[in-house]
Parts: structure tokens; C-alpha cells; sequence
């Protein structure tokens, strides 16, 4: 295992920090414009199978619209591998969880549609434990070790049986997009916890096709996600599983130090706050079970730019 970095690069540290911070932000921006995007995207084409990716792959880059959304998402990513490369990951996916806010402003925007008041509750915590994380950087941002090869393969392959289950028996649980939502979280988690391997160091860059992999199959599950809900609820679920996923694993599998003292009592607040944020976005359920009517699909893509003209969009059953 790789050793923490010794203490007399704290000063480096923390402008690494600041530096991931800022690139952070701007990947949320950036992966949250081309969500909505996409999704504006995903609900005029005919229905995605992610039992047939390869149909569903052709209809989605023959989509202008959604290749588009495609580019800022990867531009976002970018900026997000670069991040983790600076900074300890659950430093990073806490101030990727504060990106819930921005698609909440971006749909609310975009659609036209205000928040209500439960969602605008969502983005003042989410806000609100970004104000916080950058408080706890005054304690420092230690980073971990590389983590062990066997516990990171059985991490990944209990996340791939996890988001399996949540698009087979959870949809009688999780209504509209969420189930999608949900798993597609889960497999973009296993990424970005494969890629902190790699970039890590040692011999887990043999895991990078795996990486690929994982997020291939967590991009088709969102897209199939996005016929079937709002972005808010089907993006905002994703970040969630996204986000709150690797700050658990960067605990535990990379053993990712907290600030001592009251610095680490409020790093742990802020990671408690941007996560409940995400979470008060989930969406609601009527007494029969069902997602309410604000959490079927919407067609936001009427002022995006490059989009075609406005569509009603389906929800498929």
C-alpha cells in the first residue's frame, strides 16, 4: 500500500486542494448542463433498451442534440479526473454532491418551472455544506493510500450485482426515473472509485477497462432514465449514488484521514449536508405508490441551445 503524504507538503496540499475544488465546481457545471441537455435529448427518441446497447447506442449518437449534451458532460469529466488527481476523493465527490443544486437552478431555468419550496430547501443545504467543506480546509486534506486490489474488485462487483437489482426488482419500489437514477449512480460511483485506483498508482491501471465499462452501462441507464422521469429526479438521484457512494469508500477503502478536532466535526457535517440535499431531492410518492405528476418526464429542452423544436415527451411504463 502507497503511504499518506508526509507532513511537510501540507502547504502543497492545500493549494492542490483549492485547485480541485475550483475544477470540481466546474465539472458539476459542466456534467449537470449536459444532463439536462441529454435529457431534453433522450425523450424524443424512440425507446432505450439497455438490453439492447448497441440499438440504444445508435439512436443516442444519432441524436445531434444528444451528442452535444454528451460533449459538456465530457468536458465536465475531464475537469473531474483532474480533480481527483489532486485532491483525496471524498473531498472531491462532497463538492460534486453540491452540483444537485446547479441542475436544480438549471431545470428550474431551463423548464421555466420554479422550485418548490422542498427543493429549494434541497439547494440551500447543498449550498450550505459546500460553505462548510471549505471551512473544514483550514484542518488540511490529507490523502490515503491506494487501497488493497482484492477489496476494490469485491467493492466493484457487489456495485454491478447492486445496480443490477435496482433496475429489476427496485422499479416496483423506486417510481418513474429513480430505479435508472439509482443505478446508473451506483455504476458512475464504481467508476470514479476504479479511477481513484488508477490514478492512485501501483498496478491498478490494469483496472482501466473496467472503468469504461462501468460508465458505458451507467450513461445508457441514465439515458433510459430520462424517458422515463425528469432530470431533477433522474439526475439527481444519480448524483446522489454518485457522490455519497466513494466519500464511504474513500474511508474505508483508501483510508482517507478526517481533520482532528472540531475542523473534522464540520467535515463530516458538510459531507452530511450535501448528501441530505441530494436526497430532499428524491422524488415523492403518491398514496398509490406512484411518482407524483412533477416527477414525470418533462420536455426542458425547448430553450436549450441547438434543440429541436419542443415535443411532447412519452413516459414509458
Amino acid at each position: 500500500m502507497a503511504a499518506s503524504r508526509p507532513d511537510d507538503d501540507a502547504p502543497g496540499m492545500e493549494t492542490e486542494a483549492v485547485v480541485a475544488l475550483a475544477l470540481t465546481l466546474a465539472s458539476a457545471c459542466l456534467l449537470n448542463w449536459g444532463y439536462l441537455t441529454e435529457h431534453g435529448a433522450a425523450s424524443k427518441l424512440p425507446p432505450l433498451r439497455f438490453r439492447r446497447p448497441l440499438r440504444s447506442l445508435r439512436l443516442l449518437l444519432g441524436s445531434r442534440d444528444w451528442l452535444i449534451g454528451f460533449l459538456w458532460e465530457t468536458s465536465g469529466f475531464v475537469l473531474y479526473v483532474s480533480a481527483l488527481a489532486l485532491a483525496p476523493l471524498a473531498l472531491v465527490q462532497a463538492v460534486a454532491a453540491g452540483g444537485i443544486g446547479v441542475l436544480a437552478l438549471l431545470v428550474a431555468r431551463v423548464s421555466g418551472v420554479g422550485l418548490d419550496l422542498r427543493e429549494r430547501c434541497a439547494v440551500g443545504i447543498s449550498i450550505g455544506g459546500l460553505a462548510l467543506l471549505g471551512a473544514s480546509l483550514a484542518g488540511g486534506s490529507e490523502a490515503g493510500d491506494s487501497g488493497s486490489w482484492l477489496a476494490i474488485g469485491l467493492w466493484l462487483a457487489v456495485s454491478a450485482g447492486a445496480a443490477a437489482a435496482a433496475v429489476t426488482s427496485g422499479r416496483s419500489v423506486l417510481p418513474g426515473g429513480a430505479a435508472f437514477g439509482t443505478a446508473a449512480g451506483i455504476l458512475f460511483a464504481a467508476g470514479d472509485i476504479s479511477i481513484k485506483a488508477a490514478v492512485s498508482g501501483g498496478d491498478h491501471l490494469a483496472i482501466v477497462p473496467v472503468i469504461v465499462g462501468f460508465y458505458a452501462g451507467g450513461t445508457i441507464l441514465l439515458q433510459v432514465g430520462f424517458q422515463h422521469g425528469r432530470a431533477l429526479t433522474t439526475a439527481g438521484i444519480a448524483t446522489l449514488g454518485t457522490n455519497a457512494i466513494p466519500i464511504v469508500a474513500a474511508m474505508t477503502l483508501f483510508s482517507e484521514p478526517l481533520p482532528e478536532g472540531p475542523l473534522g466535526i464540520v467535515r463530516l457535517l458538510s459531507f452530511g449536508a450535501v448528501v441530505a440535499g441530494a436526497v430532499a431531492l428524491a422524488p415523492r410518492r403518491t398514496a398509490g405508490g406512484r411518482a407524483t405528476a412533477e416527477d414525470e418526464p418533462v420536455a426542458v429542452h425547448a430553450r436549450l441551445p441547438h434543440s429541436e423544436p419542443r415535443r411532447a415527451s412519452r413516459s414509458l411504463s
